[in-house]
């Protein structure tokens, strides 16, 4: 009976460029060369969601990583250098970064290391729910909305924080780029110092050290494949104390995207009509032929109820009677909806902002424990400065609003009523009394804002500013066209007077003129100023401690993607290990090599370098033909560690035999086993000292399975849920198997006649096209939303995509 149990087969319309297994879940993540993120399923290799990338996101994607609990899935756009964070459950964009570099390689590991403090860190409740309340979630009706904070039955912050067990999203790429984020959202450490392009990082469990392989230019100018270990030991040593500062600091940037997008929403509902009154009455003073004021025109009518014939004009044919009621309508529709998003979200964010940066003051004054992490209680105090003064900002603008309001409301009332005297239309006797107190509060709201502004004309084109709250909104570096009058006020009288209080750190800033996106920007600046700091520490503190130069390799296939192509790594979290699997084709190739070192770069290690003689009969014990089968040479194509004993492998048959491939699992135990030393010479790469690296047989015994009628070049695994995903040479094939159940022999017949010769399926796709996937996924809906298009084919259920299998 063969080994391993093919449960689905496909060809797809797209080359893959990037798979990946879900650690938790029977799923597997594709992206392909049109910019598609795919998830499909095990069983059948069903598709389960599809998320369209456009020109807006970048479509070129370069790397995909799990979140360990599986519930998002981050991947790299390199024409965009964005990383996203996208949710397993839905193909919903939770969360973009912009990066510096184009990212090449991503991992995404959880720390496994526990002792006591981390213990009581990990199950005490978050006091932060003890004293604020929920975030509310955003309005849906605005394009701006991230999908994240307008789930009502979900927790937004917790859910995209994850677990409280700290895990970390390594990102690497060009020029030596390499940053590592806590929980997948907080830059924890900037790494430099790091040569040529990563093509693989890897962190090991207990943060000891870093692994990385590099491709960098020898001498002769040849791409040259490194290993490099960095140490990271002050993440390792200070990890209680990295886990709770990096968790807080998650807890601010997730605010920070809350608040950007609150304020996004509150741009929108700020509608361009309540700019008409400003340009009609510009307009007006462009086009009259008298030098009569406007306000003295508008007091005119106010006080005897006559009007010149232009005002007349401008009422009657231009802002109209339907007009003005339009407009009323859409000044108090559109001022509650931005009162109600500062009072709810704006303030709520605020407030919940400054009680975490609060509590990382009271962290960075324990010096013994946070400085030497970069935590500044300065920083941090400038931080909380600059939040309490957006949250004054934003009182200010409600007082704005409140303002307009009852003075638009009276405004409007009064010019309702005198319309309609013009029109000669009755007016309704709730509308017609007007007591003196209404008088001169209309009087002042026209001499105040109706007054011509020459200095106005030239900044913005017009002479009025009757509207005062979009001016709060635009997101420029001007002051306000017309700040709040501060006249009367008793209290900033009072501070003017103390020369105490004048400069007193305890009071905010309020910095009257200007705008509520000049304040939020510089929030946003100190804030990060004070996050980056801890990052640069840290990423000083990394040090490399071994540079192996490994082999050099021909010039890549353009059309091969690099995430494919060896060396692999793995890190051994029980026996605190890192495995490096790779092949010299160029030297020795029918032999895999077995690099490994301790995750601590002090600790020796015996045996660190076997290779593997890939020469066997493949053949299953017992087998009474076992002697006349001819001694079969193979090369391996792809190798990817199963789990910490087995290691899963592509290979291919030598010519002599048709080129038949082969899928594997080897014995990592007994490929170790061997006691013969290696001797690395240091001035040397290990392909130049290749004849004294140790070197074991082939030991298969029925652990294989041979791919017919496919060209299986590459291989992606999860030792966890037991599965693996083969993918043929032209990156359009693949096969899914249980590497656990052997294939019944009926079944495995079967699969076999169902798979028809690969040149045969491929000329079959090209001439079907597009339309066989429209029957496959028939009634499903495509959605545009935004900047991507979604294509949800079945919704994964609540059961598997709250509760792991």
């Amino acid at each position: 009976m063969p080994a391993f149990r093919q449960v689905g087969e496909k060809q797809l319309p797209n080359p893959v460029v990037c798979m990946a297994w879900s650690p938790k879940r029977d799923l597997i993540a594709l992206a392909n060369t049109a910019g598609e993120l795919l998830l499909h399923r095990l069983a059948n290799f069903q598709r389960v969601w599809s998320l369209q990338l456009t020109e807006y996101t970048g479509k070129e994607i370069t790397a995909l990583a799990w979140r360990p609990d599986g519930r998002i899935l981050a991947f790299s756009v390199r024409d965009a250098k964005q990383v996203i964070l996208c949710c397993a459950e839905k193909a919903e964009i939770l969360h973009v970064f912009m990066m510096q570099n184009h990212v090449t390689c991503m991992h995404w590991m959880e720390v496994m290391e526990e002792n006591s403090a981390l213990i009581s860190f990990y199950t005490s409740e978050d006091e932060s729910k003890l004293f604020l309340p929920k975030l509310p979630t955003l309005p849906k009706s605005y394009s701006t909305t991230s999908k994240i904070f307008s789930e009502d039955k979900s927790d937004e912050i917790l859910n995209l924080l994850g677990e409280v067990r700290l895990n970390i999203l390594i990102l690497g790429g060009d020029s030596g780029f390499v940053e590592l984020y806590a929980y997948g959202m907080y830059k924890i450490a900037v790494l430099t110092g790091v040569a040529g392009t990563c093509r693989s990082v890897s962190l090991s469990s207990d943060l000891k050290s870093l692994s990385i392989i590099t491709e960098v230019r020898s001498s002769d100018n040849n791409p040259e494949i490194c290993y490099v270990q960095l140490d990271t030991g002050l993440l390792s040593d200070y990890l209680p104390e990295v886990t709770r500062m990096a968790r807080k600091f998650t807890h601010i940037s997730t605010l920070l995207q809350y608040l950007h997008l609150s304020l996004n929403c509150m741009c929108e509902a700020w509608e361009d009509i309540l700019m008409q009154m400003d340009l009609r009455l510009t307009k007006f003073v462009q086009e009259k032929n008298t030098s009569t004021q406007v306000q003295d025109e508008f007091l005119e009518l106010l006080l005897w109820g006559q009007s010149s014939p232009e005002l007349q004009a401008l009422l009657m044919n231009q802002l109209t009677v339907k007009g003005l009621k339009k407009l009323g309508q859409s000044i108090e529709s559109s001022y509650s909806s931005i009162q109600k998003l500062v009072i709810s979200h704006l303030q709520s964010g605020s407030e919940a902002l400054l009680y975490h940066l609060s509590e990382v003051k009271g962290m960075s004054l324990w010096k013994q424990k946070y400085e030497p992490l970069g935590l500044d209680s300065e920083a941090i105090e400038g931080a909380i400065t600059a939040v309490g003064s957006f949250s004054l900002k934003a009182n200010e603008l409600l007082q704005v609003i409140d303002k307009s309001m009852k003075n638009f409301k009276a405004f409007f009332r009064w010019l309702y009523v005198a319309m309609l005297r013009m029109c000669e239309e009755h007016v309704p006797p709730e509308l017609n009394k007007m007591t003196q107190k209404d008088i001169a509060f209309v009087a002042d709201f026209l001499s105040e804002h109706f007054s011509e502004n020459e200095e106005l004309f030239d900044r913005k084109g017009k002479y009025f500013n009757v509207e005062r709250v979009g001016q709060y909104l635009k997101d420029e570096d001007e002051d306000l066209v017309s700040p709040p009058n501060t006249n009367g006020n008793q209290w900033l009288k009072f501070l003017q007077g103390s020369t105490h209080l004048k400069e007193s750190p305890l009071l905010f800033p309020s910095f009257p003129q200007k705008s509520l996106h000049f304040v939020k920007r510089m929030m946003e600046s100190v804030i990060e100023d004070c996050l980056r700091k801890p990052a640069e520490v840290i990423g000083n503190s990394v040090k490399q401690a071994v540079f192996l130069p490994l082999y050099t390799v021909p010039e890549s296939s353009e059309n091969t993607p690099q995430l494919f192509e060896l060396p692999s790594l793995w890190n051994d979290k029980k026996a605190k290990m890192n495995y490096i699997v790779f092949c010299m084709p160029e030297i020795s190739p029918h032999k895999l090599y077995l690099l490994r070192r301790a995750t601590d770069p002090n600790r020796p290690i015996p045996n660190s370098i076997m290779s593997i003689n890939l020469s066997h009969h493949l053949d299953n014990e017992g087998d009474d033909n076992h002697e006349t089968e001819p001694h079969c040479v193979y090369s391996c194509t792809d190798a990817r560690f199963y789990d910490d004993e087995l290691l899963t492998v592509v290979l291919e048959a030598s010519e002599e035999m048709n080129g038949r491939r082969v899928l594997a699992q080897l014995s990592l135990t007994s490929s170790l086993s061997c006691e013969t030393e290696f001797n690395w010479e240091p001035n040397l790469r290990l392909d130049q000292q290749t004849s004294t690296i140790p070197c074991q047989s082939l030991v298969l015994g029925n652990q294989w399975r041979e791919l017919e009628n496919m060209k299986a070049q590459f291989v992606a695994v999860n030792g966890i849920r037991k599965v693996a995903c083969v993918l043929s040479a032209n990156l359009r094939h693949i096969r899914v198997f249980e590497m656990d159940v052997e294939d019944e022999d009926e079944e495995g017949a079967d699969s076999q006649n169902v798979s028809a010769d690969q040149d045969g399926l491929e000329a079959t796709m090209a001439n079907q096209g597009p339309g066989e996937e429209n029957l496959e996924t028939e009634g499903e809906a495509g959605e545009q939303g935004g900047e991507v298009i979604q294509k949800p084919e079945e919704s994964l259920e609540s059961e598997e995509a709250l509760g792991l299998s």
